[in-house]
């Protein structure tokens, strides 16, 4: 499964062959998310021949997409060719060719070739997940069903227990090796592909389309066995005083790093922190800090939580999330399931995700037909302790202010996108607490109030902002009422970035500080572009449209707005390099600091308990290898992070996702008993995935 493909339904988007077919052979299937259907896969086989047609549309985008494929000997791919759109409407035009032992290909990263000495399997850029079959098939042929890849890393297959649906038993894999995640897949006793499934999304035959739920249910169960797995090898906890000797501690309030301490965590709250010759007191347990700094938790407070991603903000020291937007039933489980320490993951705030029905509908939350189905949500959500609410992009405007009110007598915000034909300073005069994504905000000064963006034109557009003066009278008017009011923003700048600065050929500023850590797949991946640019002057637009942003940015900090830093993405490095743009856009570091951990304690009204390392407060907080004041790359150098008194060392969880670690784990001593695993029982969740909820 395609896991680093930007949205989740991708991942399942594939068709399976049979090589030896004498004629040709039209196979069909629904890509359902959600619940419902997004798009399809069809694909025309004739021996070893496949046309492929994929197209799915969700959130208002999609790749269209057709492919052919030939294969050779062992089901590898002598030629195989893409064209169409990805995602976001970038140009797709992929080649790759088998010549021998010479394997020659061209992509959005450019040119690339290599001599097999042995069977190499080619990894598609762009491929609908159709490829699953070829990867899954060439691996069953091979002895120990592992093959080299091109352009690099290496695929195995993993069998599962069989799935039954219905009357008939299919055989299950997971294919390894593309991503940070395995890709589940059923095949049948020709070993034609029934289906590609995650628990919020499958690829399936249409016969067997009805089935689609059941195959989520599957996808989550065996999803979390597999988390619970790495939870029971990677989360220490301590029956005993921790005393982590010889830390220097960031204080949020002041700004400033403090002179050695010692901090001592006993269950899940800080004991107590006490000047470095306090001695221990007898049965502790001791980590050399080595004079490290020590950082409150920090926070992603815009997050679209699955279990992968949840592992991945533990191993990034994000120890509080907001989840803006995501299956009702999966989030409610994964919440309960990670506070009862089964698996791996950060605190979570809820947020309900209210949609309106329209062709560019997202798929998360409710889907409101009517104003009165939209109050029944909100009351689902209140019901059910969510946080906020939060309202998208096909969601009516004329509804917004009867959803505020019934979100505040039941104790909840609002917060979201700025719906389709309207602005940010109608709904924040209709309610609205705060804005979702910085350009949902700058949209308003320069769309024509009759464009839509349902569809990537909130994207696109945003090449109208190069040069714009943000001390305008339209600016102005905007930013001075959200000062005035107290409206908070939650800009998703590493989003913006990924999306508007990526390029063909590039590695991609959004992930340039850690582009080497991260896995050949990913790697490819963060060097092709993502919004379509068809001319020197479209570049240059998303160019000047990012330098307005951090202009934006600064001024709104100088101003004394509430910046609550946030992804909409789920690697958890996403969020120190959100924090690197603050800092880049001229705020200071110390403020920086604050805004990604005790600023959004102090904005939820829970910094009594969290958000900074003091006697009484929950144990969250992270160990990091350089001083983030002096250079905010620091943060990605985490060597410890404990979240409620359980100790985790990153450099465990990175290996576990093919990443490399960015810092080695302290030394401890444990007198008399070793650290006992948590213990743990398998629960349910999802997949990992890129949806960018924009």
């Amino acid at each position: 499964m395609k896991r680093t493909a930007p949205l989740r339904w991708l991942a399942c988007s594939a068709i399976a062959l049979s090589a030896s077919a004498l004629h040709a052979e039209t196979e069909r299937f629904a890509v359902i998310d959600n619940g419902e259907n997004v798009g399809h896969v069809y694909a025309d086989v004739e021996g070893d021949s496949i046309s492929i047609d994929h197209d799915v549309k969700s959130n208002g985008r999609g790749p269209t997409m057709h492919e052919t494929i030939v294969l050779g000997a062992g089901g590898l791919p002598t030629s195989w060719t893409l064209k169409g759109t990805s995602t976001f409407g970038n140009a797709v035009d992929e080649q790759f060719t088998a010549e021998g032992k010479r394997l020659s290909w061209v992509d959005t990263t450019g040119k690339g070739a290599m001599t097999a000495k042995v069977p190499t399997l080619y990894v598609a850029q762009e491929g609908s997940d159709f490829a699953l079959s070829i990867y899954a098939r060439a691996l069953l042929a091979d002895a120990d069903h592992a093959l080299p890849a091109a352009p690099g890393g290496t695929l195995s297959l993993e069998e599962e227990a069989p799935v039954t649906l219905g009357t008939a038993t299919y055989r299950a894999f997971l294919v390894k090796g593309i991503g940070m995640t395995p890709s589940a897949i059923l095949l049948d006793d020709k070993g034609r592909l029934v289906a590609c499934y995650s628990p919020t999304s499958a690829t399936v035959r249409e016969d067997l389309a009805s089935y689609a739920g059941e195959l989520a249910k599957i996808a989550a169960a065996r999803s979390a066995e597999r988390f619970a797995a790495i939870q029971k090898k990677v989360a220490h906890t301590y029956d005993m005083p921790l005393r982590i000797r010889n830390v220097r501690v960031f204080d949020p309030t002041s700004g400033k790093i403090g002179t050695p301490v010692s901090v001592v965590v006993f269950g899940d709250r800080i004991a107590s922190v006490e000047p470095l010759d306090s001695p221990a007191s007898p049965g502790e347990a001791t980590v050399e800090g080595a004079g490290r700094v020590v950082i409150p938790g920090l926070h992603d407070m815009h997050a679209h939580v699955s279990l992968q991603s949840a592992l991945l903000y533990i191993a990034s020291g994000v120890t509080s999330v907001r989840d803006m937007g995501n299956e009702n039933a999966f989030l409610l489980d994964l919440t309960h399931r990670i506070d009862a320490g089964e698996v791996a993951g950060p605190r979570i705030v809820r947020n309900g995700f209210l949609e309106g029905r329209s062709p560019y509908s997202s798929r998360n939350g409710f889907i409101a037909d009517s104003e009165a189905a939209a109050l029944d949500a909100v009351r689902w959500y209140g019901a059910r302790g969510y946080w906020q609410v939060k309202i998208y992009n096909s969601f009516n405007p004329a509804w917004v202010p009867a959803v505020v009110k019934k979100a505040k007598s039941l104790g909840m915000g609002v917060t979201g996108h700025i719906p389709a034909f309207t602005n940010a300073d109608a709904m924040i005069a209709a309610g609205y607490d705060e804005v979702t994504h910085i350009n949902q905000l700058m949209l308003g000064w320069v769309l024509d109030p009759k464009e839509d963006t349902r569809t990537p034109l909130r994207l696109t557009a945003m090449r109208r902002t190069a040069g714009m003066d943000i001390t305008s009278p339209r600016v102005a008017a905007t930013l001075d009422t959200m000062q005035a009011k107290h409206i908070a923003l939650d800009p998703t700048a590493v989003t913006l970035e990924l999306l508007m600065m990526s390029r063909d050929g590039k590695i991609s500023p959004a992930v340039a500080g850690y582009f080497d850590h991260l896995p050949v797949g990913v790697q490819r991946n963060r060097r092709q572009g993502i919004a379509p640019i068809k001319t020197p002057e479209d570049a240059a637009g998303y160019d000047g449209a990012f330098v307005t942003i951090k202009a934006l940015l600064r001024d709104m900090h100088r101003r004394g707005i509430t910046l609550l830093p946030g992804t909409d993405d789920g690697t958890g490095l996403s969020v120190h390099r959100e924090l690197q743009i603050y800092a880049e856009a001229g705020i200071p570091a110390a403020d920086v600091l604050r805004m990604g951990t005790l600023g959004p304690e102090q904005y939820m009204h829970r910094d009594q308990s969290f958000g900074s390392v003091e006697k009484g407060k929950y144990a969250d907080f992270v160990l990091l290898d350089g001083n983030p004041l002096e250079d905010m790359s620091a943060i990605h150098r985490m060597a410890m992070v404990v979240k409620g008194g359980t100790v985790y060392f990153p450099s465990e969880i990175w290996s576990e996702v093919g990443v490399k670690p960015f810092a080695g784990a302290p030394k401890i001593v444990v007198p008399k008993a070793e650290a006992k695993p948590v213990a743990l029982t398998n629960g349910a969740g999802a997949e990992a995935h890129e949806d960018f909820a924009f």
